[in-house]
C-alpha cells in the first residue's frame, strides 16, 4: 500500500482526510506538532510528531515512508490573530510550507495537495467566487495562503512539482461515524461555539457584527461538510496520480447562509434555544463569501452530498455530545 504524508493530520480536517485516505486504500502518515491537533485523533496510520520548521525531521519521514504524495493541512488559521500578529503567520505558514516543499522535492515526492482558503479572495461582495476571481486577501492568514500557492507554482515550473490547490470555504460537521470531530482549543468556529452555548458550556454565542450589508446584518458564509471536503482531496490525489497536471479548485456548497440563519437552523436541529449576545465586528472579517464550485464538480466529479446546514449541524451536534480529545 502507498503512503501519503498528511501534515496537520491530528487536526480537524487532517484527521478526517486520514480516515478517507485509509478508506481509499492508502496509508496516511500524520506529521503534526500537536500545537493545535490532538493525538487521540490519529487513528488511521502512523504518527510522526514534528514541526515543519525541522528540515531534518521532514527528511527522515520522507526517507522512512517514501510517500507518493503530500497532503498539506498544517497551518495557523485564526483570522483575528493574523491581523494582530501577521509575522507569526508568515513565519509558520509560509516558511514552514517552503521547508516542506523543499523536502518533498529533494525526496522525489512530486505530488502535492494543498489546503488553501477562500480568504485569498478577500472581501468581494455580491459575486460568486470562482477560481479565476481576483485574489485580494485582507488579512495575513489569506495572504500567507496565497503566498504558498505562489511557491507551489514556482516549484512546479522549476522542479516539476505537480500540485492540486483547494480553496475552500467554511468547513463544518463531523465524521458521521463519531470516530473524530471538530474540537479546537481555543474554539473559534461558529458552529461549535454555537453548540457550546446550546449545551451550557459557555454563557452565550457572540455574534460579531450586526450591521453588515446583508439582509439580516450578519456575515454570510458558504459552508461545506468536512467529509465532502476530504472526499475532494482523495479525488485531487487521484487526479495527480493520473498525470492530469496542476489545477486549482474551489470547494463549497455554492449557497451562502448568514450567522443568524445558522443559528435558526441549529434551533431546529437541536430543539434547543441559542443564547446570543451581539458584539462589534472583528477586524479582517469579510461581508460575504460564497463559492462557485462548478470546476470541482465537472472536472473532479465531486458532489458535496452532506453539505446542507441540517446535516452539518446534526453531525456536529452528535460529536459535540459524545466526543472529545485529550492532549
Amino acid at each position: 500500500m502507498q503512503h501519503v504524508l498528511v501534515t496537520g493530520g491530528a487536526g480537524y480536517i487532517g484527521s478526517h482526510a486520514c480516515k478517507a485516505l485509509q478508506a481509499a486504500g492508502f496509508i496516511p502518515v500524520t506529521f503534526d506538532n500537536l500545537s493545535t491537533g490532538w493525538s487521540d485523533a490519529v487513528k488511521f496510520g502512523p504518527f510522526e510528531q514534528g514541526d515543519l520548521s525541522d528540515r531534518a525531521a521532514l527528511d527522515a519521514v520522507f526517507a522512512r515512508y517514501q510517500p507518493v504524495a503530500v497532503m498539506h493541512f498544517a497551518a495557523l488559521s485564526q483570522v483575528g490573530e493574523s491581523m494582530q500578529d501577521p509575522g507569526k503567520y508568515w513565519r509558520h505558514n509560509v516558511m514552514g510550507s517552503l521547508t516542506l516543499i523543499e523536502a518533498a522535492v529533494a525526496a522525489g515526492c512530486q505530488n502535492f495537495v494543498f489546503s488553501s482558503t477562500c480568504a485569498t479572495y478577500g472581501d468581494q461582495d455580491n459575486v460568486v467566487l470562482d477560481e479565476d476571481s481576483a485574489q485580494l486577501p485582507i488579512n495575513a492568514y489569506g495572504a500567507s495562503k496565497r503566498a504558498i500557492e505562489d511557491i507551489l507554482r514556482n516549484f512546479g515550473a522549476s522542479h516539476g512539482l505537480t500540485h492540486v490547490i483547494f480553496r475552500y470555504f467554511n468547513v463544518a460537521g463531523s465524521d458521521p461515524g463519531g470516530e473524530i470531530g471538530e474540537y479546537h482549543q481555543p474554539e473559534t468556529h461558529l458552529i461549535p461555539l454555537m453548540l457550546d452555548a446550546i449545551a451550557g458550556k459557555r454563557p452565550a454565542l457572540t455574534v460579531f457584527g450586526t450591521d453588515y450589508d446583508t439582509p439580516d446584518g450578519t456575515c454570510i458564509r458558504d459552508y461545506v461538510h468536512v467529509c465532502d471536503l476530504v472526499d475532494a482531496h482523495i479525488l485531487g490525489l487521484k487526479w495527480l496520480q493520473d498525470g492530469r497536471g496542476n489545477r486549482i479548485f474551489n470547494l463549497g456548497s455554492g449557497e451562502g447562509f448568514s450567522v443568524r440563519e445558522v443559528i435558526d437552523h441549529s434551533r431546529a436541529v437541536t430543539n434547543r434555544d441559542v443564547p446570543v449576545v451581539e458584539g462589534a465586528r472583528r477586524a479582517g472579517d469579510c461581508t460575504k463569501l460564497v463559492s462557485g464550485s462548478v470546476r470541482a464538480m465537472t472536472e473532479l466529479g465531486w458532489t458535496p452530498e452532506r453539505s446542507t446546514l441540517g446535516v452539518m449541524i446534526g453531525d456536529a451536534w452528535r460529536w459535540h455530545q459524545n466526543g472529545h480529545y485529550d492532549k
